[in-house]
Order: C-alpha cells, then sequence, then structure tokens
C-alpha cells in the first residue's frame, strides 16, 4: 500500500521539537546535582533484591550483582527526567489533544514508581519494593482513566493496521489501551537492570516516535518525545557503566506508560512491538523462565532472566550486553520507522 505521508514540514515546527530536546537535556543537567546530593545525603541506597518474581532465592543474580550493590548507588533518578518533561510540557508545550494524556499518564505512573522505590529504599531483603499485586492494580487504574479519556474525550475508536487498513474498535480501544500501557511499563521495568540500557533503549524508541508525531504533524506531541529524549540523553551520560545512580521504577514506569500512550496518540499501536523489540524480547524471556520452572518441575530455560542476566551469567561484560542491546534497538526503530512509512495510514 503506497503511503499518503505529506513530507512538507514546517521549519519553525522542527526548530521548536529540537528546542524543546535540548532544553530537556539542559534541564536534566541542572537537576542532576540536586538530585545526587539528596540521595547521597538521605542514603537512597537501592536494595538488592533475594528472590526471584516467583519467589525462589536469586543466586546467580546475587552473585553477579554483589559488588554493585556494595558500592551504594542511589536509586529514584528517575524524577529528574518525569520532572524535567512536566516542566518543560507545562511551560510551553502543554495541548489537550496531545500532551495532557501522556503527561498526566507519565506522572501517575511515576509517582507509583515513586512510591516503590521509597519502600525499596526502606526495605532488607526480599522483593524489595510494593508488591506486585498491588502495583498492578493501581497501574491498571491508570490506564483505565487514560482508555477513558482517550476514547470518550479524544474521540479515538479504532486502530491503524500497517498495509492493510483501520479496525473500528469502539468503547474496546479503552482494554486495548490498558493492555498496552500495562505491557510498555513493565517491559521497561524488567528491562531495566544493566547500567545505561534501559536509558538508552528508551532514547532511542522516543526518538523514533518523535519522527513518527512529526510526519503526522502531531508536533506537541513530537516536542514531547523529544523532551524525554534530550531528558533521557542526560540521565544516560551518568548511568552508563558504571552508573551514579539509577531510575528505579519511578523512571521505568514513567518511560514505558508515556511509551504506551504515544504509540496509541500516533495510531502506531502494531508497530510498538517492533520499536521496542528488545523490551519484548526482554519480558518474554522472563514469560518463558517462569512458564518453564512451572511446567518441568523447576527447570529453567535461561540461567537467570531477564535474558539480559543470562548473558551475564555466560560471561558477556554488562558494557557489551547494554551496546549490543542498543545496536538492535536502533535497527529495530529504523525498521518500525519504515514499516510506517510504507505501511500508510
Amino acid at each position: 500500500m503506497a503511503t499518503n505521508i505529506n513530507f512538507v514540514i514546517n521549519s519553525h515546527d522542527i526548530r521548536q521539537i529540537f528546542i524543546f530536546g535540548f532544553f530537556g537535556f539542559v534541564i536534566s543537567m541542572i537537576l542532576t546535582p540536586a538530585y545526587t546530593e539528596l540521595a547521597y545525603r538521605g542514603k537512597w541506597w537501592k536494595r538488592m533484591r533475594t528472590t526471584t518474581a516467583t519467589g525462589e532465592a536469586a543466586p546467580v543474580y546475587q552473585k553477579l550483582h554483589a559488588a554493585k550493590h556494595e558500592r551504594h548507588i542511589p536509586t529514584m533518578a528517575g524524577i529528574i527526567f518525569v520532572i524535567t518533561t512536566a516542566i518543560i510540557t507545562v511551560i510551553a508545550n502543554l495541548s489537550r489533544s496531545q500532551t495532557w494524556l501522556p503527561l498526566a499518564a507519565m506522572s501517575g505512573a511515576g509517582l507509583i514508581g515513586l512510591v516503590d522505590d521509597v519502600i525499596n529504599i526502606h526495605s532488607t531483603g526480599g522483593v524489595a519494593g510494593m508488591r506486585a499485586k498491588v502495583k498492578s492494580m493501581f497501574l491498571l487504574a491508570i490506564a483505565l482513566v487514560g482508555g477513558w479519556w482517550f476514547y470518550s474525550k479524544l474521540g479515538v475508536t479504532g486502530i491503524h493496521v500497517p498495509f492493510w487498513h483501520d479496525i473500528h474498535l469502539g468503547w474496546l480501544i479503552i482494554p486495548l489501551f490498558m493492555l498496552v500501557i500495562y505491557a510498555t511499563a513493565n517491559a521497561v521495568n524488567i528491562t531495566d537492570g544493566l547500567d545505561g540500557l534501559a536509558g538508552g533503549l528508551g532514547a532511542i524508541a522516543f526518538s523514533a516516535y518523535a519522527l513518527i508525531a512529526l510526519l503526522e504533524k502531531k508536533y506537541g506531541l513530537s516536542g514531547f518525545c523529544m523532551t524525554i529524549v534530550g531528558a533521557l540523553l542526560s540521565y544516560t551520560w551518568f548511568n552508563i557503566y558504571p552508573a551514579r545512580f539509577f531510575m528505579g521504577d519511578v523512571g521505568s514506569f514513567a518511560l514505558g506508560t508515556a511509551l504506551g500512550v504515544v504509540a496509541m496518540l500516533t495510531n502506531t499501536v502494531l508497530l510498538l512491538p517492533i520499536i521496542g523489540l528488545v523490551f519484548v524480547i526482554e519480558t518474554g524471556s522472563v514469560v518463558v523462565q517462569i512458564t518453564s520452572k512451572k511446567l518441568r518441575n523447576g527447570k529453567k530455560i535461561f540461567r537467570s532472566s531477564p535474558i539480559h542476566h543470562h548473558f551475564e551469567a555466560i560471561g558477556w561484560p554488562e558494557t557489551k550486553i547494554t551496546m549490543r542491546f542498543w545496536v538492535i534497538g536502533e535497527i529495530v526503530a529504523f525498521i518500525g520507522i519504515i514499516a510506517y512509512i510504507l505501511g500508510g495510514k
């Protein structure tokens, strides 16, 4: 199917979008010393989990990351790029049709993650955080409200299938919205396990969506994405190995939720698994591992999951895993953009 995208874009809008990205980077850089001072003074150390998602001991993970946690690395640094994005969007890029929903969803999910991080800081072992069922309940509540707004206020009732046509869903767009938000938020959270990994992949994915939104002439949404990209580049500067701090659940939940909302707003939800393929693989590795242990009397497929820990366990250096995953992320983001252009709307 031939695309009908109009590539004539106002240069002023492009400049403004990149300005948002620039200030996202600058403000995040300005906020980082203040966060660092508070984090180290308050001893916001991330507690190492001692059990797996299914409740067993996690000796492989503990062995791989014991030295890292002995360094006392603070968590909750994701609050930097959440606050940065909120400041820029509220001051210069607030739009009822384009940025209200992703900003509100990002902030709400970030708040859930923030509470989880605070519990983590004060915990002494185990999963070290809010119970999974409680987090899921709150996240689904935010997704439900967001889905209702998406359907009733923005009037979206269908999705586009690339290389085919639109499918009308009516109110069923709400449960789809909830599924996308829940899955993407958890996928980014699962991927956030190595220095620089989630931050770099997030910057790549949001860059792809900034371009897609730009091609759709949704300049506010494109600017929102570029704001996150700029803030994430600042975060990743300090988070690459050896990390000065971790984003925590406040960052991973906020990023994943915003990414899912942006995919829905650009009507490219079926391209999200391509653009975010690394997130999908990471989540899939956990599902496969848990399923295998339940059905095969505790036998594992991977030495440790998510899959980035498996590669660590077989001897890959952390930096090699991170950079190779970044390369994969860049390739699939490019494929996703090409599929968007050729798939038509």
